[in-house]
């Protein structure tokens, strides 16, 4: 395995770039390598992992280290995973304002860089202040469990300030999903530790509020503007 720099050792379009962006804290470095489908102990297929992290999210290189969990199948992805250059982890949270915000930035990135980027998503819902983040997370699970995650994740964010259970019903209507199945899923809260889970992995990476985007384990925090996003991408590819 070849060896791995630290990022003050990094390139100077790396230091420059990311010197001017406001609210970018380094919390890992993706060498580049690919580590092709293994699985974990939960049975899960592990598509693409973060090699290397080395500081702790707080710019200290010698602390105990911030771990980016591996993106299995259980993510919801967007893009050729295995084969993209730049792999976005976004922590998110439907009832968050910045997190709409943030969402068309995501959406005209992954439009304008094709295969080269691909998107996932994970939960990070903010309980304390979103009384609606958990719910809607896990409606949101009940929809992919039937093959519409990102249909009704878009419907959440276009609707955030209709956020309930009428809405999540309505929505899983719209989407022509099996209702009974929807139903018990939801009422029954199927997938309340999977959200739960995310929310343990981005507490584990250094996340403390939304949305959260890790650039091949790179975090950028806040609703940024998109060139601030195209500026930390590019900085990767030139890599």
């Amino acid at each position: 395995m070849e060896d791995k720099k630290g990022f003050f050792d990094g390139n100077p379009k790396m230091l420059f770039v990311f010197g001017l962006v406001t609210g970018v804290a380094l919390t890992s470095i993706l060498g580049g390598s690919i580590n092709w489908p293994t699985l974990n102990s939960n049975n899960d297929e592990v598509v693409r992992t973060f090699d290397d992290p080395n500081t702790d999210g707080t710019g200290d290189t010698g602390g105990d280290v911030a771990v980016l969990d591996p993106v299995t199948n259980k993510d919801h992805i967007l893009g050729d995973i295995k084969k993209a250059k730049v792999v976005l982890v976004e922590y998110s949270d439907f009832e968050c304002p910045y997190c709409e915000r943030h969402t068309p930035t995501l959406q005209q990135v992954m439009e304008d860089y094709g295969n080269d980027v691909a998107l996932v998503f994970r939960h990070f819902p903010l309980t304390s202040i979103h009384a609606e983040a958990a719910p809607a997370a896990e409606a949101s699970e009940c929809a992919a469990e039937q093959g519409k995650f990102w249909e009704f994740h878009d419907e959440m964010f276009a609707r955030q300030s209709e956020l309930g259970d009428d809405l999540y019903y309505e929505v899983a209507g719209d989407l022509k999903l099996d209702q009974d199945q929807f139903d018990k899923c939801y009422t029954e809260r199927i997938y309340a530790q999977d959200v739960a889970d995310d929310l343990q992995s981005g507490v584990k990476a250094g996340v403390q509020g939304t949305p959260a985007t890790f650039i091949n384990g790179m975090l950028v925090s806040g609703a940024v503007p998109y060139e601030t996003m195209v500026d930390a991408i590019e900085a990767v590819l030139a890599e």
